[in-house]
């Protein structure tokens, strides 16, 4: 089996909608992909109504969140929820916040851009998401389409990184707040690409730990950003802390350069997770 649990379609910061994410999937000769768009679970629905035949597909969403250490910045985390009720009160509400946090830092940042004559209008970067979750990936492709940047890569590189005065920050989840809310929605949380230095800071293993006895269920370990080192420390934290593992492609379209299917989850890790959810249920034939 050709297993695959974290992509993202047009609903989010994805470049194709949800049918076209899960013929892509299909092409690609995967057997199970998860759909975890950013903050949402909008594409649930149109993942469920359009999904093709021999292909399974795991309901989920990445969750935007922070660790809080004791006496430095708190860092950006992000957090993978599989098979939870998307009803469930409290977690409906957090993401809307979210999305709400997610919805006004885009508009900051546009005006911003704007006021120092960048050729973007808040308006028509929505008009162009097609109604998503906007952030900043939606932000950069309207600076590719004004001839700004070469690509979306370029606009991240050049204006819309951390160190950008453009940058707005949001206030996100604190994990161990995240973690607990996916577990009360009956779903399986697992922290995403959590060594990916290259993508700049990153919690320690004793953060890792914390998570873990506040409830986490699993680490993605292979994931395109992470070198091969960083995969190898995080499988053997995991099996310290008796978490299961993941793979995946972190798929975007063509936001990003990484195929389809490019890194995957080793069945039995993918029949461990099926197991400790109990909030909602594959998508399959």
């Amino acid at each position: 089996m050709r297993i695959d649990l974290h992509t993202h379609s047009s609903v989010s910061d994805g470049t194709d909608d949800p049918a076209g994410l899960l013929a892509a999937a299909r092409a690609a000769g995967l057997d199970v992909v998860a759909l975890t768009d950013h903050d949402t679970t909008a594409g649930w629905a149109a993942a469920e109504a359009h999904r093709p035949a021999g292909l399974t597909v795991v309901p989920g969403m990445e969750l935007s969140c922070r660790w809080f250490p004791a006496d430095e910045p708190p860092v950006s985390v992000h957090l993978l929820g599989y098979l939870f009720d998307p009803l469930h009160p409290a977690f409906a509400a957090e993401r809307a916040r979210l999305r709400d946090e997610r919805l006004g830092r885009g508009e900051r940042i546009v005006a911003a851009l704007a006021a120092d004559g960048y050729p973007v209008v808040w308006e028509e970067i929505l008009a162009a998401s097609g109604g998503g979750v906007v952030g900043r990936p939606h932000v950069a492709r309207a600076l590719v389409r004004a001839g700004v940047a070469d690509s979306v890569d370029h606009a991240f590189a050049t204006l819309l990184n951390h160190r950008s005065p453009y940058y707005v920050t949001k206030a996100d989840t604190d994990v161990r707040e995240g973690i607990a809310l996916v577990r009360a929605a009956g779903g399986v949380p697992v922290f995403a690409h959590g060594l990916a230095t290259k993508r700049g800071r990153v919690v320690g293993d004793d953060a890792i730990a914390a998570m873990a006895a506040a409830g986490l269920l699993g680490l993605e370990v292979d994931h395109p950003d992470h070198s091969d080192a960083e995969r190898a420390h995080l499988r053997g934290l995991a099996a310290d802390l008796g978490l299961l593992t993941t793979g995946s492609s972190d798929y975007h379209g063509t936001n990003k350069t990484t195929p389809i299917g490019a890194c995957t989850t080793e069945p039995e890790q993918y029949e461990a997770l099926l197991a400790a959810g109990t909030g909602a249920a594959p998508y399959r034939g």
